[in-house]
């Protein structure tokens, strides 16, 4: 019998006994699912937050700020900048006028419907072309907001989070009363998790007669990007910065995304040390029991390869197992559920779905076989180097 013989060989009949030791065996495998569960279900939400981030980005849509501004919450444009920038070269228009918005972004309080305590969530006061440039606003529940009136729309993530928005109520925001007309989506975007409202009736209600804090625009196409910052940026009279909002919305979500990941990742090490010593003694125990069986094997002429590659083999089977649990039942309990929490950027919430991608799956399978593989060798290496003679006299 050759070298791959003596292997399949093997490695077949260390598999087929699993069933031989199956408490140990399962003990080892949930161990697994538990780490690659907490994993994947972690990093679903960091999913889940940059898809919501990233869903609102377009290459054919710039945001416009004021230099050095990190966010819409620091950054200032007068009326007259505004006008400047909806005037450039490269913005698409629609009935002869500029397809430009310029917007007002304000952080109010509302109680979250979980615990019934405050949290910032963000107001936007928009210009009636936000509709056609972002392009992917769909009411879900009432109509829009007519523009001249204390109305409010609200996005479909914020009427899940916060209390007092469903359509029909009333809100008291600073000074104002205003009504709830309206729930609408965005693809899964940050602006679900937002309410909109008229900028022009905001910005008297919260003293900024003059000011606005962003400029989105259309863009002609997406080649038109760089004529459009190109005439920003060495406009003697502008002092801002240009992104797309692909670009925006990605540097927007890493800081929380990464905070996310890096805790995944830490708490999930910390519980994979834990699952690697429970395959460490589900494997040695396995040796242990077979030791008269894999004396006998290497007394009839297999070497010690085939030997080591079958308790890797059996190790690598429970780990595939415990990551397949534990993948599934990341997907069953977190993939779509709804959630909020914090951009760091802007101190406000932002609601978004946790995402098991198939990335996340393919992570998984692949953390529960290293796992596996380093749980098996040390005991494969026992099972290889045990004194024939020995093992044979054990009972």
């Amino acid at each position: 019998m050759n070298l791959l013989q003596q292997i399949v060989s093997v490695v077949g009949f260390s598999i087929r006994t699993i069933p031989a030791r199956l408490g140990a065996s399962t003990s080892a495998a949930i161990g697994i699912a538990g780490v690659v569960g907490t994993l994947v279900g972690v990093l679903s939400i960091a999913e889940g937050f940059r898809h919501a981030m990233t869903a609102s980005g377009s290459e054919d849509v710039a945001i416009v700020m004021r230099s050095g501004a990190d966010n819409e919450m620091t950054s200032n444009l007068t009326k007259d900048e505004a006008r400047l920038i909806s005037d450039t070269p490269g913005v698409a228009r629609a009935n002869d006028a500029p397809l430009a918005s310029a917007e007002l972004f304000v952080i109010i309080d509302l109680p979250k419907i979980t615990t019934g305590t405050p949290a910032n969530v963000p107001l936007r006061g928009v210009e009636p072309t936000a509709f056609d440039i972002r392009g992917n606003i769909q009411m879900v529940q009432g109509r829009r907001i007519e523009f001249g009136k204390n109305e409010i729309m609200v996005g479909a993530g914020a009427a899940r989070a916060f209390g007092g928005l469903t359509v029909g109520n009333s809100l008291k925001i600073g000074v104002n009363t205003w009504e709830v007309v309206g729930i609408f989506t965005s693809g899964g975007g940050a602006a679900e998790s937002e309410l909109w409202t008229d900028a022009a009736v905001l910005q008297p209600a919260y003293n900024r007669p003059n000011a606005f804090q962003s400029v989105y625009v259309r863009l002609a196409s997406v080649g038109s990007f760089s004529e459009f910052k190109d005439a920003l940026t060495t406009n003697p009279q502008l002092k801002i910065k240009v992104h797309t909002l692909k670009e925006f919305y990605a540097e927007q979500s890493t800081a929380t995304s990464d905070f996310i990941t890096s805790i995944g990742k830490f708490i999930a090490g910390m519980m994979a040390l834990g699952a690697l010593f429970g395959a460490l003694n589900t494997m040695y125990s396995a040796v242990s029991s077979r030791t008269r069986e894999i004396a006998t094997l290497r007394a009839l002429g297999f070497g010690s390869l085939p030997v080591v590659m079958s308790v890797l083999a059996e190790s690598l089977v429970l780990a595939l197992a415990g990551g397949a649990l534990g993948a599934g039942l990341a997907w069953l309990l977190f993939d779509g559920y709804q959630a909020a929490t914090m951009n760091f950027q802007t101190f406000s919430q932002v609601s978004f779905a946790f995402a098991v991608t198939p990335t996340l799956l393919i992570l998984a399978i692949i953390w529960a076989s290293v796992l596996g593989l380093l749980g098996g060798i040390f005991p494969a290496i026992r099972a290889a180097r045990l004194p024939i003679a020995s093992a044979l006299r054990e009972t």
